[in-house]
């Protein structure tokens, strides 16, 4: 009996399947057999957000959840979101506002943000602080983050 598992989900708006050793993680999946390499793996604990992905609507952590579990699941990483030249308007609004330092947190920090405008698309700011827990940036002090959420939510209301 064989101990991997084959999972078949939709990624980026494309069925996949694949077969996983039952203790692989999604963001291990993620970055080495579809070459999505944009969520980083720093504290590989849950607690950074650096590795943030949408799962059925609702924000993940990619280095503690499981691939088997992806598996039946609607998966949208950050490389999923732009429209061939057109930016999201969390993308775009990163660059407008001069949220992005080094860039590390950005992609698990944009993906937080779409979870969170999906779920509150006019939020104040202590809305968007609440939902940004979990997250951390050490380049920005996240100011000019939260002017991002702000120029997001307001394109995304308008368009």
């Amino acid at each position: 009996m064989s101990s991997e598992l084959e999972i078949s989900f939709i990624l980026n708006g494309q069925a996949r399947s694949l077969i996983v050793a039952p203790s692989a993680v999604a963001l291990s999946v993620l970055r080495d057999d579809f070459d999505l390499t944009a969520a980083k793996k720093a504290c590989g604990e849950g607690e950074c957000g650096a590795c943030t992905i949408i799962v059925d609507g609702a924000s993940v952590c990619s280095c503690i959840l499981y691939a088997a579990d992806l598996d039946g699941r609607n998966v949208q990483t950050v490389e999923g979101l732009d429209a061939g030249d057109t930016l999201d308007p969390v993308q775009a609004a990163f660059i407008e506002t001069g949220a992005v330092q080094c860039g590390y947190c950005t992609p698990g920090m944009v993906m937080q943000i779409k979870h969170l405008l999906a779920e509150n698309p006019d939020p104040d700011e202590a809305a968007i602080r609440r939902g940004l827990e979990g997250n951390i940036c050490r380049c920005t002090g996240y100011s000019k983050i939260i002017d991002a959420v702000k120029s997001a939510a307001i394109t995304m209301r308008a368009g």
